[in-house]
Formats: structure tokens, C-alpha cells, sequence
């Protein structure tokens, strides 16, 4: 369940959680979920009506459950000025009252504060980030006489839920419009999203408007998938609760926002990076899932053979240089930074990062995230660390010819520095920087070794079976098409992989190591295709080849190693 805000920890339903305080009997609740059947109102009311619960109880455990602070507002001492920053109208419909301001930050009580619709609306009048409190419905119109005086004779009804409570939501129905949203079914909406998503392996979620949907997609082993859509009445709630759990602005729809926010399944810590996005049709929002337990894989667990294990676990224990590792966008750079990291931290190495952003957060390593309209950006971060006493600095990304002198500059001063560049290949890493202008004598120098990697599908453990592949695909592999030479697997389609035949990812890598004879060709700024020839001379393997061990392992199929390493093909044909 979300520990963002509001509230923190795993949510038990309403009706357990009172059983579990004991304010309650099950066979009270058994008797209140019958009742709340025929009469359609939300569980605690229920209970309050059947004379089995007193309300200040029923917000006491709503604030424990929630992880907000509820108030006495009988007790308290309203602001005259405060209270006057919601137009009364506004606080009766709502039913809440505004009671301290600090900064931005607008602390208000509220007989719901899961009414993301009320939430909203009070962001747009006062332009304060809403804290919200949870006090008795009681309390709160007694305190609207003290303010208001007497309420008019009809008051306007609210146009969401008006009872903090949080029943047994029915999960809202796909491609159905309907007049109006729960809070808490939104909330309970969100949940499912975020957890259908995570247990279904997404590395991604997609919340995207349309015309007349909603629609929710999901990436997973690097292929989108529609989960589901939702009627269009759905999207401002929505949108909404995921900004409000991230910490985001509810108010702002004209420009992109970014956040995170925790989020807890089985008792395993996720984070989601939140990123919003105006479009015509409303706001996107894409959420990217940082699994902690990912970063602590070791580095013999993501797809390394066995040689060039032991020589890249070499290169990371070395006392200096620089060591790079390219690939594009979700390449699975950061999990082998993060592994290697892992491998080496210890207590007696000073282990400094500098990320856009920090996806995952390591206990004694020091973690800085860029911020550029604070001046803060690699560069700036880098001069810092090397103020700091550090063993080891990672650097999220060169990408500019400061970060990566500044760099280059460390790590011949005696640290190890480790980062990511995008180029397509190990070899033409060396060209990159040159053509960054870093002088090819700092680059030889500095430089100890270059990781390029990819993340292919595995094939599906479910549904595995044998196979003779097409000669064609053989030859676009270069491997001899003798009969009975190999065995080859694909995945027949199950459940558990969606008919897709693949399950997981794996990575395949190519290691550059920098030897004197390779150092000699970068000083005379040899061109990509000598580098690469020198360094496979040297027992260099290749993306494609490295892909080709696994094909052979069982591991991936032939059309998945074609597929992901095409642009090495392409570099053949232009060589």
C-alpha cells in the first residue's frame, strides 16, 4: 500500500483494522457490512449509526490508519485571518476549515481528507500546498457556527464523498462512464494499478488520456502492454491521487512535474519516480518502478560470462582510474553501476555519487542529486567531491566536456571513477570523448576499461521447448548450420508469460579492456574500426557474441539477439 503521502505503512481495511484495535467485534462489522449493503453509506457511519462505534473512536483509528494527525477542533483556537483563506461556501460544501498557514503549507482540518476532489480545489483558491488533519464531522459544523454562524437553510452537496472512512471499495468498473468518483475507490484504484503493475514485473506505468478512455499501460521486459482503461470521468481523480502520493501540485496542469513517491507490497519497499506531462488531452503521467531489492544483485547474477566477470570485478576493485559503461536509455546501465558499487562498498572507502536522478539509495554510500536551477549539476558536484576525501566517485552521466575533463582529472589523481556514457559500443566510447574534446593523451591515461551492454528477453522456464531455427537466422548469427551441432529453445506461449514466450531479461555485455597496445592506437586517435579490431584481438567479445553464448546456453532465442543487437549489424555493413 502507498506510503506516501497522505500516510505511511501498509492500510488495512477500515473493518480490520478496528477489529485488530479492538474498538469493534467481527460479528459488529459482519452486522454494519449488511447494513452498509442495503443503505449504501460508508462503513464507519454505519457503525456509528448501529450504536457499535462513537465517532471521535472512528477518527482516532482513521488517523492511525492513515498516518495523519487528527485534532481536537473543539479545543482549538481558529484564526479569523486563516479560516477567511476558504470562502465559507466552499468550507461547508467540503466540510473543512482552514487552521494554520507556514509558508506555503495551508494545514487544514477536514472530516475526509481523502476527498482528492476538495484537495484540489482548496490548492487552486489558496495556492498552498494542502496538509490536511482528520477531526470529527461534529466538531467541525459546531466550529462552522463559532466562524459562520448558523448555516443556511440548504447547503450544496459535495460533489465527492464526504466520510473519511475506508469501506470495502468496489473496484471501478473499465470503459463504464459514471457521474461521479469516490475518493476512496480512487484511492483503491491507484493501489491496484501500482500493484497489478509491480507483481506483473513492469518496469514502467503508463497513465495516459485519451477521447474517451483512460488508458493504463505497462512495460514489461521491455515490450509495452495495455492493462486496462478506465471511463474518462476517471482521469482528474486519478491524475490527482498519484500527484497528491507524490507530493507534486495538484493545482498546476500547464507544466511538467516531477516526484516520487514509496509504495509497499508483501512488505517489500518500492519506489516509483512520478514524471507528469501536459498533453492536449489532459496530463500523462508515466511512473518508473525502482525495486530496491534490484540493486542488491551481485554483478554474477545480471548476465555476466564467466571471463568477463573476472575481469570486470578486477577493473572495480582497482585503487584509480575510470571505467565506463554505455548503452542507451534502459539498458540496465545503473544496475551495473549500482552492483558494482555494492561489490566494493565497504567501510573503509569513501564512496561518492552525483545522479539525475538518485533512483536507488545505498546505505554508506553518499548519494547527491543534481540540481541545475540550484547550480548544483555533475560538474559542480564533481569540484565538491574532491573535497571530500573520496575513494570512489560515480558519476550519473558525462555529458558535457567539463563533467568529463573534471573526471578524467580524478581519476588520475588517485580515485576510482565509474559513470555512464551513451555511445553504441565499447570501442566507440574512445572517439566520443575524444570528439568532446578531451585530449586523447588524458583519455589513454585515465581511462582502464569500457562496459557496453544490452537487455535481451529470456525465454519463458514455463513453456520452454527445442527447436530447429531457419538457416537464414543462423547465418545472421554466423553460426554454422550443422545438424545436430546445437540445441535451440523458444518459449511456446503460457500464462505466466503472457504468450509472449519470454519471461525476464538478461544482459550481454562487451568488455573493453585497455591494454598498452590499445592506449598506443588511442594516442594516434585510431579510427572505431581499429579499436575494435585491436581489442578482439585482445579477447574482446562482442555484443552479438556474447548474445550468441547465451542462444547456445538456452538461455535467450536467435531472433532475440538479432534483434537487439541490429545496430551492430548495421556497423558491419558500413565497416
Amino acid at each position: 500500500m502507498a506510503t506516501g503521502s497522505p500516510g505511511k505503512g501498509r492500510k488495512k481495511l477500515l473493518g480490520e483494522y478496528l477489529i485488530d484495535s479492538g474498538l469493534v467485534s467481527r460479528d459488529q462489522v459482519e452486522k454494519a457490512l449488511e447494513a452498509q449493503k442495503k443503505a449504501g453509506s460508508r462503513l464507519g457511519q454505519t457503525l456509528m449509526e448501529l450504536g457499535f462505534l462513537k465517532e471521535d473512536d472512528l477518527v482516532i483509528a482513521l488517523a492511525q490508519q492513515l498516518g495523519l494527525a487528527h485534532i481536537d477542533l473543539l479545543s482549538y483556537r481558529t484564526k479569523p485571518e486563516i479560516v477567511k483563506l476558504i470562502p465559507e461556501q466552499t468550507a461547508r460544501s467540503y466540510e473543512l476549515l482552514a487552521l494554520d498557514k507556514v509558508g506555503e503549507h495551508l494545514t487544514v482540518a477536514m472530516a475526509d481528507p481523502l476527498n482528492v476532489f476538495a484537495v484540489d480545489e482548496i490548492q487552486k483558491i489558496t495556492h498552498c500546498r494542502i496538509e490536511p488533519v482528520i477531526c470529527t464531522r461534529s466538531a467541525l459544523h459546531s466550529v462552522f457556527e463559532q466562524c459562520y454562524g448558523k448555516a443556511p437553510a440548504a447547503q450544496p452537496a459535495p460533489p465527492a464523498a464526504a466520510t473519511a472512512s475506508t469501506p470495502e471499495a468496489p473496484e471501478i468498473r473499465e470503459k463504464e462512464p459514471r457521474q461521479g468518483v469516490e475518493g476512496q475507490e480512487i484511492i483503491q484504484t491507484v493501489d491496484d494499478i501500482i500493484r497489478t503493475c509491480v507483481l506483473q514485473r513492469a518496469t514502467d506505468i503508463h497513465i495516459e488520456p485519451d477521447e474517451e478512455y483512460v488508458r493504463v499501460r505497462c512495460r514489461i521486459d521491455g515490450f509495452l502492454r495495455e492493462l486496462r482503461t478506465y471511463a474518462r470521468d476517471v482521469q482528474l481523480p486519478l491524475i490527482s491521487r498519484i500527484k497528491v502520493m507524490a507530493g507534486l501540485d495538484i493545482s498546476e496542469k500547464r507544466i511538467p512535474q516531477d516526484g516520487r513517491l514509496q509504495f509497499e507490497i508483501d512488505k517489500r519497499a518500492i519506489d516509483l519516480r512520478v514524471s507528469t506531462l501536459p498533453t492536449v488531452a489532459g496530463e500523462k503521467i508515466v511512473m518508473r518502478v525502482l525495486d530496491k531489492a534490484m540493486v542488491l544483485i551481485s554483478m554474477d547474477k545480471i548476465g555476466f560470462l564467466a571471463e568477463t566477470l573476472r575481469k570486470f570485478d578486477e577493473l572495480v576493485h582497482r585503487p584509480y582510474g575510470m571505467i565506463l559503461v554505455t548503452g542507451p536509455t534502459s539498458s540496465g546501465k545503473t544496475t551495473t553501476l549500482y552492483s558494482a558499487l555494492n561489490t566494493i562498498n565497504t567501510v573503509e572507502r569513501n564512496i561518492l555519487t552525483v545522479e539525475d536522478p538518485v533512483e536507488y539509495r545505498i546505505k554508506m554510500i553518499n548519494q547527491v542529486q543534481v540540481n541545475p536551477r540550484a547550480g548544483l549539476t555533475f560538474a559542480a558536484g564533481l569540484r565538491s567531491f574532491l573535497r571530500q576525501d573520496p575513494n570512489v566517485i560515480m558519476i550519473g552521466e558525462i555529458r558535457d566536456l567539463e563533467t568529463a575533463e573534471i573526471a578524467v582529472q580524478a581519476a588520475l589523481t588517485g580515485h576510482l571513477v565509474l559513470s555512464t556514457i551513451h555511445t553504441n559500443n565499447a570501442p566507440s566510447t574512445i572517439t566520443r570523448l575524444v570528439d568532446m574534446k578531451v585530449e586523447s593523451f588524458l583519455v589513454a591515461s585515465a581511462v582502464c576499461g569500457i562496459l557496453a551492454q544490452r537487455l535481451l528477453r529470456t525465454i519463458c522456464p514455463h513453456c520452454k521447448q527445442s527447436f530447429t531455427p531457419e538457416p537464414e537466422a543462423l547465418r545472421g548469427l554466423e553460426i554454422p548450420a550443422v545438424a545436430g551441432s546445437y540445441t535451440f529453445y523458444r518459449g511456446a506461449g503460457c500464462e505466466q508469460c503472457s504468450s509472449t514466450g519470454y519471461r525476464g531479461r538478461t544482459g550481454i555485455y562487451e568488455l573493453m579492456v585497455m591494454s598498452d597496445e590499445i592506449r598506443e592506437l588511442v594516442l594516434r586517435r585510431a579510427s572505431t574500426a581499429e579499436l575494435t579490431a585491436r581489442a578482439r584481438k585482445a579477447g574482446m567479445q562482442t555484443l552479438r557474441e556474447d548474445g550468441l553464448t547465451k542462444v547456445v546456453a538456452g538461455i535467450t532465442t536467435v531472433e532475440e539477439v538479432l534483434r537487439v543487437t541490429a545496430e551492430e549489424a548495421q556497423l558491419d555493413l558500413n565497416a
